[in-house]
C-alpha cells in the first residue's frame, strides 16, 4: 500500500496567500495543511508517501525532507510541465504493482481511511472514489452511485441545469494497478474528465464510499479562512490543537484579552489592553496596545497597530496596519501596509 499526494498545483485561487508561498504548505492553524493529510496516512498504516509537485518546489522539500523526521518515507516527483491529475499519477508510479491512496493536497477532512480500504476491499473494485455532500456543488466533480455503491455518473464542473446532486468528488481515490494502464504515458490526462468516465462507460467495478463527516477543499481565501475557524471551534475531528502559552504584557491598567480557542505562536508580542478572538496568529506577529482581532488569521510577521480592529479577515505574512485601521472581511497579501486610519 502506498499513497501519492497531488500537491503540484500554484494555488491560483487562493492568491494573495500562495504568491510566495505554495499552496501545499499554507497553514492551518499554524501547521502547513500537509501535516494533516500525512497524519491522515499515518493513522492508516500508511507510510510510503509519494508527492508530485510544480510550483515551488524547493520550499516543500526544505519543511518535510525525507519524512524520517515523521515516521514514514517520502518521495517527490517534481513535474517540468503539468500533466493533470491522471497523468500525474501515471508518471509518479510507473509500474507499480501496490495499491494507491491518491489525495488532493487542497483539502481537510477527519475521514477514517482504514474504512475506505476495507469498503474498496469488500467491494472488489478497481477504483474508489470519496464522495461527500455539499450546500453548492457548483465548481465540483458530481458523483452519483446506486443503491450499491457503484459509480453511474460523474460530472466534473455541472452545468447549472446539471446540479441534481449535491454529492461531490471528494479528492481521495483507492485505485489499482489496472488503472495506470488506462492513462497514456507522457501525456495530460484527468481523472475527472478522462479515467471516470471511461470506467463508467466500460462498466468496470468504480464504487463511491460516502463520507459524512468533515471535508473542505481550501482553495479559495474564504474556505482558508473557514477552516482554521473549523479548527478552532472543534469541527474537525481526530485532530488535536496545540495552544502553547503567549506572555502578555501588563500596563498597570489593563491586560491583553485572549479567548480560549484562540491559537498564538510563543514568538508573538501582544502588548496591553489587546483583544484577540477566535483567531490564529502564526509566528513573530506584533500586536500593539488596545488592537482587536476577532475571526482571523494572522500569518507570520504582521504588525497590527494600536486601537486597530481586525474582523473575519486574512492578513498576509509581515504586513503592517497603521493605527486606528479598520479590516473587516478582507484579504491582504503579503508585505501589505496600510497607513493610520485606514479602513478597508
Amino acid at each position: 500500500m502506498q499513497a501519492l499526494i497531488l500537491a503540484g498545483g500554484e494555488g491560483t485561487r487562493l492568491r494573495p496567500l500562495t504568491v510566495y508561498t505554495p499552496k501545499p504548505v499554507v497553514p492551518i492553524v499554524n501547521r502547513p495543511i500537509l501535516f494533516y493529510q500525512i497524519d491522515l496516512l499515518k493513522r492508516a498504516g500508511i507510510k510510503d508517501i509519494k508527492l508530485t509537485l510544480g510550483y515551488e518546489p524547493t520550499k516543500i522539500r526544505e519543511i518535510f525532507g525525507n519524512g524520517s523526521e515523521l515516521g514514514i518515507e517520502i518521495n517527490y516527483i517534481v513535474e517540468a510541465s503539468t500533466l493533470g491529475t491522471a497523468g500525474a499519477y501515471k508518471n509518479a508510479l510507473g509500474d507499480t504493482d501496490l495499491t494507491t491512496i491518491v489525495i488532493n493536497g487542497d483539502i481537510l477532512t477527519d475521514i477514517d481511511l482504514t474504512k475506505v480500504l476495507d469498503y474498496h476491499r469488500q467491494k472488489e473494485a478497481i477504483a474508489t472514489i470519496v464522495s461527500a455532500p455539499v450546500d453548492n456543488a457548483a465548481g465540483y466533480g458530481i458523483v452519483e452511485a446506486g443503491p450499491d455503491g457503484r459509480v453511474r455518473r460523474f460530472v466534473e464542473k455541472p452545468k447549472p441545469d446539471e446540479l441534481i446532486h449535491r454529492t461531490i468528488n471528494a479528492g481521495i481515490y483507492i485505485l489499482e494497478k489496472r488503472i495506470l494502464d488506462m492513462i497514456p504515458a507522457g501525456e495530460k490526462q484527468f481523472f475527472e474528465y478522462d479515467v471516470f468516465p471511461h470506467l463508467i462507460e466500460t462498466g468496470a467495478p468504480f464504487f463511491a464510499y460516502q463520507w459524512e463527516g468533515y471535508w473542505l477543499d481550501i482553495g479559495t481565501p474564504q474556505r482558508y479562512l473557514q477552516a482554521n475557524l473549523d479548527m478552532l471551534g472543534g469541527r474537525v475531528t481526530n485532530i488535536l490543537i496545540e495552544r502553547p502559552s503567549i506572555a502578555t504584557a501588563e500596563n498597570g491598567e489593563e491586560a491583553a484579552r485572549i479567548d480560549k480557542r484562540t491559537v498564538i505562536d510563543p514568538s508573538c508580542t501582544i502588548k496591553a489592553g489587546a483583544e484577540i478572538v477566535n483567531s490564529v496568529l502564526g509566528a513573530n506577529c506584533y500586536i500593539e496596545e488596545r488592537a482587536y482581532i476577532e475571526n482571523s488569521v494572522l500569518l507570520p510577521g504582521s504588525r497590527i497597530g494600536k486601537y486597530s480592529e481586525v474582523r473575519q479577515s486574512l492578513i498576509g505574512k509581515s504586513a503592517i496596519l497603521g493605527r486606528y485601521v479598520k479590516v473587516t472581511d478582507a484579504v491582504l497579501g503579503d508585505k501589505s501596509s496600510l497607513t493610520d486610519y485606514t479602513v478597508v
